[in-house]
Parts: structure tokens; C-alpha cells; sequence
């Protein structure tokens, strides 16, 4: 529903009942009011003839005959009666009392006396009438008010919107690539939360596209060396002359293909794990029921290149998160610490709680990484100089974005043992 309609239904609405209630108690005031000066202007009337002797009509010279006066003397005989026309019947109590006459209420005041006793009386309708003319005297200038109200509130209304209809024709003129942010002078403090909002939303896709755009620079730069690799290698097969070099030749085939597809498969899981792609409900997560079966998961690879694998400290540790994300988390902690670990070595995964939250790690008897380099290696496809080890140098970037979409903080340092390497993930608390 716009805005500017519901308000102006709801002030035109609450000044036309205001208006009308208004009108409604000037409208019984008035009749009140008039009432009451008619009631004080009969007995003023009676009090006015007291001390005079009326015996026809013409000893009350230019009298008023919208009202009657009649005069009764002690024996009950009227003595002066202003209209012939109509006859009241006498009254016996002083004061007001409302009586019919020829189908007809007349409001009558009477006043006793020891000489005589006077009465004075009026039309109902005649009262009522000089009522409704006063009422509509003062409710006509109010009636006539309501429509340049209207046109007020319409005109205040529209010019309280304009920030809007501004920021809207602003944002209409841009075209789709332009992510700037929206010019936010002299708005009202009620539209600047929403600007500030906007501007945010803004920043975060801008900053969302170009990381977008280096990880595709970054991919295509890294898939063009084994693509390349792969093409040569055919091309070795093509020109290989005996069987042992067409076998050979085919090794290396086999191996290039094998470093293309798990690259693929980095990039993709990074690309899953983006936080606009991830819809995956967040739930509670065992640490150490997923450190167990990741081990289990690599242990033939761990067999098959003599590393010993095994699980160490292993206690209750619950955290809040996307189960798949952890298991990549975990995954890539493991296969890191093996490729790195030479033969015979010994890899450990361990977890448990803390207080305020809860550890994964890994460690491992391999040639660790310096000081220097450890902020570097979560960097997308950055690999370590000189370590001799084939990978896509996606791996630790792949933990360190799930560690931050679930507020985790991982730290890389020194083995117990002074050597390898320590992969520590610290959750926060379960529910926090």
C-alpha cells in the first residue's frame, strides 16, 4: 500500500471525525446554551411585570408576541392574556415546565405572587429553530475549513515524501553496474537510517562483486598452467614412439588431470561456501563425532603414503553451524596436514570444549610454515616458496572462510614437539 495514501486516508479520515464530533458537541453546546437564554429571558420577563397592572393587551404596549403573558389574579381569574389565540392552562408551582397546546409545546414560566401570578411563555420550536440558525452560524466557517484542511494535509504530505520520490528517481537514473553510494545531504533524520541501510547493502555487493572478479582472474590464471600441462602431455603421447614413452607420457596424463580436477574442485567448494550461496540451516554440530569421521574418511590415503593418523584428545564439543561447511573445514585441515607430512610422520585431530566455546585441531610432524608466512597461506591459491608440494593453494583459504562464516578464529603455530605444524579452529560458545 503506498505511504502517501494510508497517510492521507488516516489525517483526512481523523480530521473529518474530529470535524464532525467537533460539530456534534458545538451543535448540542449551542442548543444548551440557547435553551438556558431562553429560559432566562421568560423569567426576566415575569420578573419585569411584576410591579405592573396589565388588564389589556394595550397596557403592555409593543410586546414581543413570539412570547404570551397572562395574568391571574388570587381568585384564579385571568385578568390579561397577550394572545387571544392561544390560551395556556394556569400553572400552580413557580418555576419552568414544558406544556402541549393544540398539539404544540410551549415552554411556560410562572411566577407567583400575593396579587397575581404571571406566566410567560414561548414555543418550543421557536427556540429551537433560533438554536439551529446559531449553530450553523458557527458550524458553517468549521464545515467549510475541512477541504483546504484536505489541501494542506495533501500539499504537507507530499513535500514530507519528497526525500523519497528523490532518492527513488535517483536510483532509477543509475545504470545496473553503478554501486555508489547514494548521496545522503539534508535528508530527514527518519529517511537517513534507511539511505545509511541502502548504502551498506551497496558497499557489501560492490565489495562482493570484485572478489568475485579477482577469484575468476585468480581461476583462470591458475587453471591456464594445467591446462596448458594437460595439452602438452597429449602431445607427448601423440609423438611418443615406443610403448614405454606412450606409457609414460600417459602417467604424467593422468597425474595432470588429477591436479586439474581437485583444483576444480577447490574453487567449487569455495564458490559453495560463499555466504550468498550457503542457504544450508545452521544446527547443531558433534566436533567430535565430525573429527572422527574425517579421519576415517582419510586414513586409506594416509595408509597408502605411511603417515600415521590418528584421533587425540577427543571430548564432547557442540557448536552452532552448517554441518556440510564444517566437514569441508575439517576435510581440508586433514588433507593439508598430509600432503605436507612426509613419509612415516604423524598427523592428530583432536577436539574438545573450552569455556566459551569449543577447539578443532590438527597438528602434524611436517616442515611447519615461518612466522613470516602464516597470514599468507589463507590467501586464495597463494602456495608456500620452496615446499616442493603440489596443490591448488586453496585449502587453508577454504578454512579460513568457513571459520569466518561461523565467527571462528584460527591460529597456525608450533607442534608441542617445537616442529610441524598446529592448526587451531576456536568456536564461539554453542547458541552465541
Amino acid at each position: 500500500m503506498s505511504i502517501r495514501r494510508k497517510l492521507l486516508v488516516a489525517l483526512l479520515a481523523a480530521v473529518f471525525f474530529i470535524g464532525l464530533a467537533a460539530s456534534g458537541a458545538t451543535w448540542f453546546a449551542v442548543h444548551r446554551e440557547a435553551n438556558e437564554m431562553f429560559d432566562y429571558q421568560l423569567r426576566q420577563i415575569a420578573l419585569s411585570l411584576r410591579d405592573q397592572t396589565l388588564r389589556s393587551q394595550a397596557a403592555f404596549p409593543g410586546f414581543d408576541y413570539d412570547f404570551i403573558v397572562q395574568v391571574w389574579d388570587p381568585a384564579g381569574t385571568l385578568t390579561y392574556l397577550s394572545n387571544q389565540a392561544v390560551p395556556l392552562p394556569q400553572a400552580g408551582a413557580d418555576g419552568y415546565a414544558t406544556v402541549p397546546v393544540r398539539g404544540q409545546d410551549w415552554r411556560v414560566f410562572t411566577l407567583n405572587q400575593a396579587d397575581k401570578t404571571i406566566q410567560v411563555a414561548a414555543p418550543v420550536s421557536l427556540r429551537s429553530d433560533r438554536a439551529t440558525a446559531m449553530a450553523l452560524r458557527i458550524l458553517v466557517p468549521i464545515l467549510a475549513a475541512i477541504p483546504l484542511f484536505a489541501l494542506l494535509i495533501w500539499l504537507i504530505v507530499g513535500e514530507g515524501l519528497k526525500p523519497l520520490v528523490e532518492i527513488a528517481a535517483a536510483i532509477r537514473k543509475r545504470v545496473p553496474s553503478s554501486l555508489d553510494p547514494v548521496v545522503a545531504i539534508a535528508l530527514p533524520e527518519e529517511v537517513k537510517p534507511m539511505v545509511s541501510e541502502l548504502n551498506g547493502l551497496l558497499e557489501r555487493l560492490r565489495e562482493a562483486l570484485e572478489t568475485q572478479k579477482r577469484f575468476a582472474a585468480n581461476a583462470a590464471h591458475e587453471l591456464r598452467s594445467p591446462l596448458t600441462a594437460l595439452s602438452l602431455q597429449i602431445q607427448l603421447i601423440e609423438r611418443a614412439q615406443s610403448r614405454e614413452e606412450r606409457a609414460a607420457a600417459l602417467g604424467q596424463l593422468k597425474a595432470g588431470a588429477k591436479r586439474a580436477t581437485r583444483l576444480v574442485e577447490q574453487m567449487l567448494s569455495m564458490a559453495r561456501l560463499a555466504p550468498e550461496a550457503a542457504h544450508e540451516k545452521p544446527a547443531a554440530v558433534e566436533l567430535e563425532q565430525l573429527a572422527a569421521a574425517v579421519v576415517t574418511e582419510f586414513e586409506p590415503l594416509a595408509e597408502a603414503k605411511a603417515i600415521e593418523l590418528r584421533l587425540g584428545r577427543l571430548e564432547p564439543a557442540r557448536v552452532l553451524g552448517q554441518e556440510q561447511a564444517l566437514h569441508t573445514l575439517a576435510r581440508n585441515l586433514v588433507d593439508n596436514a598430509l600432503r605436507y607430512t612426509p613419509k612415516g610422520g604423524l598427523v592428530v585431530v583432536e577436539a574438545w570444549s573450552i569455556e566459551g566455546g569449543a577447539i578443532l585441531q590438527v597438528s602434524d610432524s611436517g616442515p611447519g610454515i615461518p612466522a613470516e608466512e602464516r597470514d599468507r597461506v589463507f590467501d586464495r591459491f597463494y602456495r608456500l616458496p620452496g615446499s616442493g608440494v603440489e596443490g591448488s593453494g586453496l585449502g587453508l583459504a577454504i578454512v579460513k572462510q568457513v571459520a569466518d562464516a561461523h565467527g571462528a578464529a584460527i591460529t597456525l603455530g608450533d607442534t608441542d614437539a617445537g616442529h610441524g605444524l598446529k592448526a587451531s579452529v576456536r568456536f564461539p560458545k554453542h547458541g552465541e
